[in-house]
């Protein structure tokens, strides 16, 4: 069977950061990375490339070391293909920017490049990057640094690089995992939509239904750091994507009346995602020999997941010593898609059901909205009195398969661990 072919489009993050290399430390034969990109959200988007570049670096490392100590080097997924590397959008589509680096730190790692500055790679870097230079070509990576051997540069804008993904694949063979605000993939089907749907399926970490959110009481970070984004990309699931479109998106032109297909769109929300956690105690007890070792890989998660759980402590009453609990809402969705076959994933009873996303509410913006009426479908696609917004019509609203199972509930935290250090 031939590997699934992935785009992760991310904001890392600290566990961002736990998806990524999750996905990387993949069989070849599990999973094909073919892009990562890039958008602002838990910090600034030039830190995250920082952060990804840095991961590399400790990658290359860590497989050395492993060399070395006569251990599998593990990453298959990411020796067998280096992925592309884009950097894409650096604001929201309308609103004021958020960022969450009161959780990550200002540089999305818990402060790891100035208390550990030996783990970061030194910036010379950053012209491989640099749009100015040549802003058509995929920069080729100097063979003799070891800091860039494992992945390729792009000077275009993320947004263009998932659609040469797109174009370059087959339709229906790539899978777009989204764990950060949705700027790129908004900005990528307003300017292509027909090949944007060539995508297989969007697996999307965001959004709370009829549950407590995570930045407001309404509100999921994700969703609230572009609501104008998501539902952008949620109206894509519509038979007609009009009809959930934001009435107050200005920056970008809608979508054709007419597409040829309606986009498949998985949604983890905080429902399920918070069900996924890794503790200290846990985490401590399977690093400290590694530590003892010399293993670059743990020194470095090590040193930033630190800053998490002291974090946890500060803002989350319960979550002390051994017990505190990291969620790995990122990490989820990078699970199902290495494993989308697996029966143990369940969508909702109610799935595929018409979410929308607030734009414009004061105290609701990101809210997932959702009918809880019991009331009669209606055949037509008019707006009526009893109905405004076509809540009740065949025709109308967007189709999102809200994700409630999976097959590591009970011990994600161990299934991380496994996979990124055994």
């Amino acid at each position: 069977m031939s590997p699934r072919k992935i785009i992760i489009d991310t904001d890392p993050g600290i566990d961002d950061i736990l998806a990524l290399l999750l996905a990387l430390s993949a069989k070849p034969e599990e999973v094909e990375v073919l892009l990562i990109s890039l958008t602002f959200g838990n910090i600034e988007v030039r830190s995250c490339l920082r952060n990804v570049v840095s991961m590399f670096h400790i990658l290359e490392r860590e497989m050395k070391w492993r060399r070395e100590q006569g251990r599998p080097e593990g990453f298959g997924a990411l020796r067998a293909c280096r992925p592309v590397v884009a950097v894409g959008a650096e604001d929201p589509l309308e609103e004021q920017k958020m960022l969450a680096d009161y959780f990550h730190g200002t540089d999305g790692l818990g402060g790891i490049h100035a208390s550990h500055p030996h783990l970061t790679p030194k910036e010379t870097w950053e012209h491989l990057f640099d749009p100015s230079a040549d802003p058509v070509e995929v920069e080729p990576v100097p063979t003799g640094d070891a800091a860039h051997r494992s992945f390729i540069p792009s000077k275009r804008p993320a947004h263009e690089e998932i659609l040469r993904v797109l174009r370059e694949n087959e339709a229906d063979t790539v899978t777009l995992v989204a764990v950060g605000p949705l700027t790129n993939l908004a900005l990528a089907s307003a300017a292509d939509p027909e090949t944007f749907l060539k995508v297989k399926e969007v697996v999307i970490m965001g959004g709370t239904v009829n549950f407590p959110g995570n930045v407001t009481p309404m509100g999921e970070f994700n969703a609230y750091a572009d609501a104008v984004a998501a539902a952008r990309v949620y109206a894509l699931t519509s038979p007609t994507p009009s009809s959930t479109m934001p009435t107050n998106s200005v920056s970008l032109q809608g979508y054709p009346e007419k597409l040829s297909k309606q986009l498949t769109l998985r949604q983890f929300p905080l429902n399920i995602t918070l069900r996924h956690g890794m503790k200290r105690g846990q985490f401590r007890k399977a690093i400290t020999p590694l530590l003892e070792t010399g293993s670059p890989l743990a020194e470095w998660v090590s040193a930033f997941m630190a800053h998490t759980f002291k974090t946890l402590e500060r803002l989350h009453p319960g979550h002390v010593g051994d017990e505190a609990e990291l969620s790995m809402h990122d990490p989820v969705c990078v699970w199902y898609a290495l494993t989308p076959v697996d029966p143990r994933w369940k969508s909702s009873s109610t799935s595929p059901e018409d979410i929308r996303i607030e734009t414009t509410g004061q105290w609701t913006r990101g809210m997932c909205v959702v009918d809880g009426r019991n009331r009669h479908r209606i055949e037509g696609d008019q707006e009526s009195s009893s109905d405004h917004g076509l809540w009740l019509s065949q025709k109308a609203g967007n189709r999102i398969w809200r994700m409630d199972a999976s097959p590591g509930e009970e011990n994600f935290g161990e299934i991380i661990i496994e996979r990124l250090f055994t």
